[in-house]
């Protein structure tokens, strides 16, 4: 996931509203989104090398989303960052607490568990500190240092909410952009320029392998929407689940 937008408790119509990227290398092995055989309660795409996964929500309130941080070669001898994700997903916020930053590569993440917001990170240091109601932002730069893919997304996600047609395809639309924002020089395919990258990743060898919308409206009623691509860019698969929050109190 290299970058997405997060908006928690920014509108009395939805609870949380998420929109995001998934890029990686086209070659890396992943089953689509569904509910896991092992963990029936977890839903999300998962990682075939790792076993974890980049993104999923579980039933009774839980949703989390990692991505890389750019920081040179990753170390093989570390941890599969998509662990920390189907552990959230799994134990809840205990995942958090008994983590250790150090174990794995450079990361951000993002978790919810019930009514309880935190971002985490190893980079530039170890760091939990929770999140309010708001709009948020993810992408492989440090989270402080938003790039401007990024906040392209966030105007995207906050527009659509204020339309307040609950469709999602407008939202998969802003997910698939391909224009660099605005006087930024694009992307060429070697990631070199990774901060003028635009939404969507078309390239054959590493680029945008799906699309993923969550929405959980103040009720708590959920669904969380994949959209799956090849090495051409080209839309494969559909999956969506719905899934249910308890309420909880703001």
């Amino acid at each position: 996931m290299c970058v997405l937008a997060l908006a928690w408790r920014a509108s009395p119509q939805w609870r949380l509203v998420v929109a995001g990227n998934r890029d990686e290398f086209h070659d890396r092995a992943a089953l689509p989104l569904a509910r896991w055989e092992d963990a029936l309660r977890v839903i999300g795409g998962r990682d075939v090398l790792g076993g974890g996964t980049w993104l999923g929500v579980a039933e009774g309130g839980r949703f989390a989303v990692v991505t890389n941080v750019r920081a040179g070669p990753p170390d093989r001898h570390k941890l599969s960052r998509g662990a920390l994700v189907s552990d959230m997903l799994r134990r809840g916020s205990a995942a958090i607490v008994s983590a250790l930053p150090e174990a794995y590569n450079p990361f951000n993440l993002i978790a919810i568990d019930g009514d309880q917001v935190n971002f985490m990170t190893n980079r530039p240091e170890g760091l939990v500190r929770p999140l309010g109601p708001g709009m948020h932002g993810l992408s492989n730069g440090v989270m402080d240092k938003p790039w401007p893919k990024t906040k392209k997304l966030e105007r995207a996600v906050a527009e659509w909410i204020e339309r307040g047609t609950g469709e999602r395809e407008t939202l998969f639309a802003a997910l698939a952009d391909e224009e660099p924002p605005r006087g930024m020089t694009g992307y060429g395919g070697d990631r070199d320029e990774p901060e003028g990258s635009p939404i969507f990743i078309r390239n054959p060898r590493y680029g945008t392998r799906c699309s993923t919308v969550v929405t959980v409206d103040a009720e708590g009623h959920g669904v969380i929407a994949e959209r799956r691509f090849d090495a051409k860019g080209n839309a494969v698969g559909d999956s969506e689940v719905e899934f249910l929050w308890p309420e909880v109190a703001p």
